[in-house]
């Protein structure tokens, strides 16, 4: 990653927002926050889910008047009352969910709301020509005449970055941008954050990820219970330095090398030569073969599409491959009788989807419908749901797995990614799994999560229940694997034991080497 350049002491403060306030109801957002922000840095902002950092940025790009406290914008007294006033501000937003129409074009996406007349054919010719022109000096490269629904996550957010620059945004608010990157697509965004930060524009950078800030940022801010406990230039600080002033305390992260080896115990997952076509006959799982065993975490390394997900699949009972074998509690599954997911569940298996919004949640459902998901047979008597029964649970998971807020009626898409995630490993985990399937554990969880669910994840492992953990995080893979399997290409590139594995070692097996 580039490294970050000190900031010109000298330079004009862009944003300079004073004694700003947010209530909601009960809940203080935001609580006298002070932020200062030098022109032409990176500025990074970071804290637990619920610490307040992406309501300061909301209300910086008009979505929410403050309640109280002053907006600056290059020295000057700004009102922003709207993202209109924020855009006009030279203020512009990428949102961790993106503002794209599918069904458009690139371009038309951009053209949105921006026409400048009546004659679309010389608005999209005009504006066609200022994108080649940012294209070319921020080396965003996105394919314009393309459908959004085309392009891969990391030219969406290209373009999204594109489409605030071409508005004349100096100011550039990232929320939360490489949750949903692969590492290649990290590198890619932050040569260019480097470029534009060059051009003069300033960058506050929102991420739970701690490194990216350290090797980034020239700045950083920090936020817990809506306060700053920590404001200071990268120089000054550490990684563990942030991690405590975002929790505040000690976070222990990374492999916990002082633990007990332990034995395995019987094998309780077995599959045999999976292989699935997708509509347009490509192979996306091509002779897969793996088994788990009791007492162990086996982790799934590879750059995003290579499989991951559709093995995840397989397993739960959610793909049926074209051909190939499971054994699951001692019984085996073919593509005529493949195993589905109320069966899987019967047998001990249990899922955590990598996708938590399409699959892991209703999102308009309360906290307390979410955590009986799958369950309903436990709670049904006579055709009849138990709700008070439903309800007790979900309480007592909250408490278990400490979910914030612990608000049974709280629509599920109320809570923050990092409590989401949570809420559902209490309801996958709670009747005692053998064997628990888990996608991107913490994608989008900040670093208090992340603590918790690793702890969560050992302790299961540890009472003798088998895990396959896939994600694209390379360090947790590290932190919590007894042996990895990379997938390159819809195939096991490579089988490591945890004491061969290095980020360089399963890299090269991610590129496509052959072990």
């Amino acid at each position: 990653m580039p490294q970050p350049s000190p900031p010109d002491r000298g330079a004009p403060a862009a944003v300079c927002m004073r004694g700003i306030a947010k209530r909601f109801g009960a809940v203080q957002a935001n609580d006298g926050v002070d932020l200062t922000v030098a022109a032409g840095s990176v500025h990074g902002i970071v804290g637990e889910n619920g610490a307040g950092k992406s309501t300061l940025m909301a209300i910086l790009y008009g979505f929410h008047p403050a309640d109280e406290g002053t907006i600056e914008v290059d020295g000057r007294p700004a009102r922003i009352a709207s993202a209109r006033d924020a855009i006009a501000l030279g203020i512009g937003m990428v949102h961790q969910h993106f503002m794209l129409v599918e069904t458009l074009s690139a371009l038309d996406n951009v053209l949105l709301g921006a026409e400048d007349g009546w004659h679309l054919g010389r608005a999209r010719a005009a504006l066609r020509m200022k994108l080649d022109a940012l294209i070319a000096e921020t080396g965003l490269q996105v394919r314009l005449d393309a459908t959004v629904a085309e392009l891969p996550v990391g030219e969406r957010q290209r373009l999204e970055i594109l489409k605030a620059l071409v508005r004349g945004a100096r100011i550039l608010i990232l929320d939360e941008p490489t949750a949903v990157l692969t590492p290649q697509e990290t590198e890619q965004l932050f040569a260019t954050l480097a470029r534009l930060r060059e051009r003069g524009t300033t960058v506050l950078l929102i991420t739970h990820k701690l490194g990216e800030i350290l090797a980034l940022c020239d700045a950083v801010t920090v936020m817990r219970a809506g306060r700053v406990v920590l404001d200071c230039k990268i120089a000054d600080t550490s990684l563990d330095g942030l991690a405590e002033a975002m929790v505040g305390r000690r976070v222990q992260l990374g492999r916990d090398e002082a633990a007990p080896a332990h034995a395995l115990g019987a094998e309780l997952l077995n599959a045999r030569g999976l292989c699935w076509r997708d509509a347009l006959g490509v192979p996306r799982l091509d002779g897969v073969s793996l088994a788990l065993r009791a007492g162990e975490i086996v982790g799934v390394a590879g750059v995003s599409g290579n499989g991951q997900g559709e093995l995840l699949d397989a397993l739960a009972g959610l793909l049926v491959p074209q051909d190939g074998e499971l054994t699951l509690a001692g019984r085996r599954f073919t593509p005529a009788h493949w195993l589905d997911a109320a069966g899987a569940r019967e047998l001990g298996l249990a899922h955590v989807p990598e996708d938590r919004h399409a699959r892991g949640l209703v999102l308009p459902f309360p906290a307390w419908e979410s955590a009986a998901l799958g369950q309903q047979q436990a709670y049904s008597r006579g055709g009849w749901m138990q709700a008070s029964a439903m309800q007790a649970d979900c309480a007592t998971m909250m408490e278990a797995y400490d979910v914030r807020p612990r608000d049974l009626a709280l629509r599920s898409a109320a809570f923050s990614g990092g409590n989401q995630q949570k809420l559902i490993l209490a309801r996958e985990t709670w009747r005692g799994p053998q064997v628990l399937l888990v996608g991107q554990p913490t994608r989008g969880v900040d670093i208090g999560a992340i603590e918790f669910i690793h702890g969560r994840l050992r302790s299961l492992r540890d009472a003798g229940a088998a895990l396959l953990v896939v994600s694209s995080e390379l360090d947790e893979i590290l932190a919590l694997a007894d042996r990895v399997l990379v997938m390159a290409g819809g195939r096991i590139a490579g089988e490591l034991p945890i004491a061969e594995c290095s980020e360089a070692a399963l890299g090269r097996l991610m590129g496509g080497a052959l072990r």
